[in-house]
């Protein structure tokens, strides 16, 4: 064969090559536009005028502009297709195929659930529980705890929530005894908690709260932060908050996937859902800020809301009381020792870095806005 001859053949060969190559560009999204979007409906734990429900929403906006649309994500709110404390059961089921929740929610299926935000996180802040859970352990754990109990999903955690108040109560809370016989609403670890301090526990979601304060089935109660508890109306059943507690110091928000609805996702929309976690849980960091710190002045200006720092006393028998419950549970559950075990390992490494390197900043505050603070307004 000539030289010219071998030229014209090597030409045909990539010009057949090229033209395959081009037809499979073409038809390939052909191919996934016949299949359509992936459409998911998922179901907060939270009413829809809660914030949380907006967080949720916010998730599912990043997840569906990410994809492009190739998957989307519609949210309810709670109660839509089943109880708040439902979801779990729900989505495991594939009744629902997603949803946006907390893990201590799930507190009766598993009490180690719990152990993700629910108590003092051995002095870990809830930014520093999440970088045990996704560094230190805690991811593979949570696979095991669900796997234990048969829960067919997949869960992602994000959005690390600041301390909680200790909540709200007719009266400030002085001492100790001011909790014996009190009816009292908080879930979790925490149960066991204030029921060990005396309290008459209830555990309610989130959007039952109110009514039942207001009807005098509870006394008081604790939720979450400044913008929840405004816009579900704590401030019109009580005047009083006490903030800073050690009953959930550390807790975190979780997204939840059906396990076979996940597991059939293309690898790329998995790692979306991936990035998009963390993208929302800085976003939602950062608008926490911003609104709690908004609302908890308008709580004050507008509403009328006293707030007093819970006694040193209380949080300290918080803590004894804490270590007594979980050693307890440990002995009996094997998978909460273990976990238990995990957390104290990280902390103990963590927060002694936390505690020796960054600056208490208590007292730049009070150099900027304290008294005679140089920023102060006049």
């Amino acid at each position: 064969m000539s030289r010219k001859t071998r030229s014209a053949a090597t030409r045909r060969k990539f010009l057949r090559g090229a033209a395959v190559a081009t037809a499979a560009t073409v038809a390939a999204p052909t191919i996934v536009s016949a299949q359509g979007p992936i459409s998911m409906r998922w179901q907060s734990t939270w009413p829809s005028k809660d914030i949380f429900h907006e967080y949720a929403l916010d998730y599912a906006k990043k997840v569906n502009d990410m994809t492009g649309g190739d998957l989307k994500i519609e949210v309810l709110p709670a109660g839509a297709v089943v109880p708040a404390f439902g979801l779990l059961e729900a989505v495991s089921k594939g009744t629902l195929d997603g949803g946006h929740g907390v893990l201590v929610y799930h507190y009766g299926k598993q009490t180690a659930l719990a152990l993700w935000g629910s108590g003092p996180g051995y002095a870990m802040d809830a930014n520093m529980l999440l970088a045990w859970h996704k560094y230190g352990g805690g991811k593979e754990l949570l696979v095991k705890l669900y796997d234990s109990i048969g829960a067919q999903v997949v869960s992602f955690l994000y959005g690390p929530m600041p301390t909680q108040p200790l909540g709200w109560f007719k009266k400030p809370m002085a001492k100790l005894d001011d909790f014996k016989g009190l009816k009292f609403r908080t879930v979790g670890i925490s149960i066991d908690v204030f029921q060990a301090l005396g309290a008459a526990v209830n555990a309610l979601p989130g959007g039952e709260i109110v009514a039942a304060m207001d009807r005098g089935l509870l006394d008081a109660a604790e939720f979450n932060n400044a913008t929840s508890d405004r816009v579900l109306g704590f401030a019109d059943v009580s005047k009083v908050c006490m903030l800073q507690s050690f009953h959930q110091n550390a807790e975190q928000f979780e997204i939840m996937f059906n396990k076979a609805k996940y597991d059939a996702l293309p690898d790329k929309i998995k790692s979306i859902i991936a990035h998009a976690t963390d993208a929302a849980s800085a976003d939602m960091s950062w608008k926490a800020i911003d609104r709690y710190s908004k609302d908890y002045e308008e709580l004050q200006a507008k509403d009328k809301v006293k707030f007093y720092k819970t006694p040193d006393a209380v949080l300290k028998r918080q803590l004894e009381v804490y270590d007594e419950v979980v050693k307890k549970k440990a002995a009996e559950n094997a998978l909460f020792k273990e976990i238990l075990e995990s957390q104290i390992a990280f902390a103990r490494r963590t927060t002694q870095w936390e505690q020796d390197t960054v600056v208490n900043r208590r007292m730049a505050y009070e150099h900027y806005f304290g008294p005679n603070g140089v920023a102060k307004k006049t």
